[in-house]
């Protein structure tokens, strides 16, 4: 069983840690919440967190305002100790002081690397934390820091074929791109590829797709929006 541990950086809980909680893990705005955020940007019941294969797995419950980690909007996410919660004006840590310290430990980093400040401009970072919260848009780390995710694991015949045909059809989309990829023959620092206009337009199609796969697998039931 793996616990989960998250500690409130910013919002009205600031400085206050749910430590070794269980999953299934609601977070929301009402009292039965097993963390509750006192923000009208939050939803009643906003975010869920629960395990699945020793992993952890946030999912926005079809939000008002939505979900971020460090920065950047999901519907479903496996979460890595370090990572960076945006639930409306609020901001969660992700992991306990261990947890965290053995990730950096792997990455070969040191923690303070895992810091969202650490990767923005420096004069842009003080001003922040000077005048302004924490918000999803200030906290802008990589979602995958340490490299590519993992493949799934025990999946049946079907479930593997049908991967390999979706991962196949990407595979082909990006070489289509990068096999008529002009290069410029002198290459300045500031120097730009160039590639056919329809070669371009299905790369966005691609993205297009990759947009709704990412919602179906998210929500696959097709879940109502949360009325906040």
């Amino acid at each position: 069983m793996v616990l989960v541990t998250l500690s409130v950086i910013e919002g009205l809980e600031r400085g206050k840690t749910f430590e070794a909680l269980t999953p299934p893990v609601t977070i929301g705005r009402e009292e039965d919440n097993d963390i509750q955020l006192n923000d009208e940007r939050v939803s009643r019941v906003h975010a869920k967190i629960q395990e699945d294969r020793g992993q952890v797995i946030l999912t926005d419950l079809n939000s008002t305002n939505g979900s971020r980690v460090n920065g950047h909007p999901v519907q479903l996410r496996v979460l890595r100790p370090g990572d960076h919660l945006q639930i409306g004006r609020c901001t969660l840590l992700f992991g306990s002081d261990r947890q965290i310290a053995d990730r950096a430990r792997r990455m070969g980093v040191q923690v303070a690397a895992l810091s969202p400040l650490k990767h923005a401009d420096s004069s842009a970072a003080a001003g922040l934390v000077a005048e302004a919260e924490m918000s999803g848009e200030h906290l802008m780390l990589p979602l995958f820091p340490d490299g590519p995710p993992p493949l799934p694991d025990s999946l049946d015949a079907g479930q593997a074929a049908r991967l390999t045909d979706v991962l196949m059809y990407i595979h082909e989309r990006l070489s289509d791109l990068s096999f008529e990829a002009k290069e410029p023959d002198e290459q300045p620092a500031d120097a730009r590829i160039s590639v056919p206009w329809d070669r371009w337009q299905n790369t966005l199609l691609l993205q297009r797709d990759l947009a709704a796969w990412l919602k179906t697998v998210a929500s696959p039931g097709g879940d109502p929006p949360n009325d906040g």
